[in-house]
């Protein structure tokens, strides 16, 4: 009749912590191991080398890190390993909120470095809102645009200011001959006078 060596395990799980599963218990050495009693004793056992803690079993992820590879690469990912929606496995809104958030901060930049002013900048946020750029070129070309368009605004604005300027400083120019001649034709009557 086989010996009971539930005890032992036991107390050989409590000494070495961990389950008694881990246990491994010598077969040639069983009476030794009948006689242990005490958790003192079976300390002395595995020391001894009678009573053994197995090794944790190894759980390999070999496979799963090439597999991951794999998907790295796009295998396994067609309509067929699909479970959510387009929407569940990357939303519309986490799409959405990178965009803006690329967009706001490239016109934050521009407006601090000078490069654009603060009219534009609100023009181009509440834009960029409405989702009229799709991408961080189109916004900047959408800049290149509207700066091109102020420029030719204030050089046309220039012209005509320079122009004014020009046509008044003629009639003024008109003006003071007219008075001039008035004045020498009133001389000219006085001294005929």
């Amino acid at each position: 009749m086989a010996v009971s060596l539930k005890l032992q395990k036991r107390l050989a799980a409590s000494v070495l912590k961990c389950g008694k599963r881990k246990i491994w218990l010598d077969p040639n050495e069983i009476n030794e191991i009948t006689l242990a009693n005490s958790r003192r004793n079976i300390h002395k056992l595995h020391r001894d080398g009678l009573i053994i803690k197995k090794p944790a079993v190894v759980h390999s992820r070999a496979r799963v890190k090439a597999r991951n590879e794999a998907k790295r690469k796009g295998r396994h990912t067609g309509i067929g390993k699909r479970m959510g929606t387009a929407n569940a496995r990357l939303p519309f809104k986490v799409l959405w909120m990178r965009r803006i958030r690329v967009l706001r901060r490239l016109l934050k930049k521009m407006r601090d470095a000078k490069k654009i002013d603060k009219h534009i900048y609100h023009n181009l946020y509440v834009l960029s809102k409405g989702n009229q750029f799709k991408n961080k070129r189109v916004l900047l070309e959408a800049i290149h645009e509207l700066k091109a368009v102020n420029l030719k605004e204030k050089a046309l604005a220039e012209q005509a200011d320079a122009r004014k300027g020009r046509a008044k400083s003629r009639l003024e120019r008109k003006a003071a001959r007219e008075a001039k001649k008035a004045a020498d034709a009133a001389a000219a009557d006085q001294a005929t006078n």
